[in-house]
């Protein structure tokens, strides 16, 4: 990850404010920008700070600078760019840590768990068996080390299984449907009791909510003429709302 700041200094604040409102709509949907955040001074009211989060400074010049995406941001800011003071890239050096889902949950060796017995039972479902019939033997292990990724954990999917374009080929023109959808969820949940995952609250709240962001994804992006982006970050999951409470 990477942050990007930039100050401005603008004598008509109105005007910039709801440029930058129009502004990001196309910054937050693109796959690069991880959050954002347009700041005011209470000391200098014409001074502003912005501050966006980007994957990585490569996927911010290379990735978002020549989308389209980027041509719509730019089209409401282009008249404030001759107000910039500053514009950095930040790499953060101390930050205010938090225990990760990944590390919460006992690391990769809990996913491998979850997935080895999750998949023992896919195999034996109905509705689930023949989608898998033909699944790799280290398919679990792939998985696993997805999950690892996406909470937290080593960026191996990335490295070694060419992260978010290879897991999407997995569900174009799969054509999953809800209650298929519904029943992986199922298992998984059951899996996780099985295997011990942490069973607080607000793990189990952040580990179904990717669970379920995930799957409905997935049956968008098998749905028959799905477009989905062929480009994407893995995504990165938190705790959310609620944090585990640790007096």
């Amino acid at each position: 990850m990477i942050i990007e700041y930039i100050r401005y200094r603008v004598p008509d604040t109105q005007q910039f404010e709801d440029a930058y409102r129009r502004a990001v709509v196309p910054l937050g949907a693109a796959p690069e920008c991880l959050d954002f955040e347009l700041s005011r001074s209470t000391d200098e009211p014409e001074c502003y700070i912005l501050r966006i989060e980007w994957t990585s400074a490569r996927d911010h010049t290379e990735g978002f600078r020549n989308s389209e995406r980027f041509r719509e941001f730019f089209a409401e800011i282009k008249p404030y760019v001759a107000n910039i003071e500053e514009m950095r890239h930040y790499e953060q050096v101390i930050a205010k840590t938090e225990t990760t889902l990944y590390e919460w949950a006992g690391g990769a060796e809990a996913f491998e768990r979850l997935t080895e017995v999750f998949y023992g039972h896919v195999l034996k479902d109905d509705l689930l068996a023949p989608i898998f019939a033909h699944m790799n033997a280290r398919h679990p292990g792939f998985v696993a080390m997805w999950l690892s990724e996406v909470f937290g954990g080593p960026d191996r999917y990335t490295r070694e299984r060419g992260g978010y374009p290879h897991m999407l080929a997995q569900h174009v023109g799969k054509h999953i449907r809800e209650e298929q959808r519904r029943r992986w969820v199922s298992l998984l949940m059951d899996a996780a009791d099985e295997v011990g995952l942490p069973g607080d609250p607000e793990f189990r709240a952040a580990f179904a909510s990717y669970i379920e962001w995930g799957t409905r994804l997935a049956v968008q992006n098998s749905a028959p003429g799905a477009t989905p982006p062929t480009e994407a970050p893995v995504p990165r999951w938190g705790w959310g709302v609620a944090p585990p409470y640790q007096p």
